[in-house]
């Protein structure tokens, strides 16, 4: 119950990887508000907002500040997915999917910084991928924004050290989220897609939800105070391995 005490923001806290960091926190002893376009499941208490819009960003991180008493520790997980190569997102696609995976990450973290400021315990952990450190094929856009959150991440934890402030984050990768799950069910052949998707990892399957925001919980946790501007991969050894290929 390392958590016991400390309040918490989670951003995309309504499915996948978000829900599973705001059932883990509040397991753990965390008292957790969720931010999301949608509400999340009782009894998770949530805020809806939009990240794309700095209005909407504000009035909900006052409201969940309001309810939680104050501010420990931000997950800035919000974010979507995007496919295709260079030529195939056209220009308001690529705006979208910065305003949502980048800029939304800046807006959120600009409202929470005073609030985190007032915390013995503040810590900032935002959702990366594997994307930001290995080239995927057709994923041009999604990895040029969570190559952009790595470079955040790194920058805001130096700016933010000397205030007591940790900066860090996770990068997950291929994980089973309903994203992936709706990638799978648009392909030909789902059951081929996801063997696809499986054996690129070392590991030979995807990452599960719960995996990831176990890796949350431990950057944010009291426990990894001496630990900032790190990057955690939680991605069944993809981004460090290099493995022969099986003897038939």
């Amino acid at each position: 119950m390392e958590f016991t005490g400390i309040r918490a923001l989670v951003t995309g806290g309504a499915s996948g990887i978000g829900l599973a960091t705001a059932q883990v926190l509040t397991g753990r002893g965390a008292t957790v508000v969720c931010l999301d376009v949608n509400d999340p499941p009782e009894p998770l208490y949530g805020v809806r907002a939009d990240v794309r819009d700095d209005a909407s960003v504000r009035s909900a991180v006052a409201r969940a500040v309001e309810h939680l008493g104050g501010l420990d520790v931000l997950v800035n997980n919000a974010g979507i997915g995007a496919q295709g190569t260079v030529e195939d997102n056209d220009d308001d696609e690529w705006r979208n999917a910065f305003e949502v995976n980048v800029f939304g990450m800046v807006r959120i973290s600009r409202a929470a910084l005073p609030h985190l400021r007032r915390s013995e315990h503040a810590a900032i952990v935002n959702t990366c991928s594997i994307a930001a450190t290995a080239g995927l094929p057709s994923r041009a856009l999604y990895s040029a924004t969570k190559g952009a959150v790595l470079s955040l991440t790194m920058a805001m934890a130096a700016d933010h050290v000397r205030e007591g402030i940790r900066v860090t984050c996770v990068n997950p990768g291929t994980a089973d989220t309903p994203w992936i799950g709706r990638l799978l069910a648009a392909a030909g052949d789902p059951e081929a897609e996801r063997a696809a998707l499986a054996a690129r990892q070392p590991s030979g399957r995807l990452v599960s939800a719960e995996e990831v925001a176990a890796a949350i919980a431990y950057l944010a946790s009291p426990l990894a105070s001496a630990t900032t501007g790190t990057a955690l991969a939680v991605d069944g050894g993809m981004d460090g391995l290099r493995l022969r290929p099986e003897k038939s």
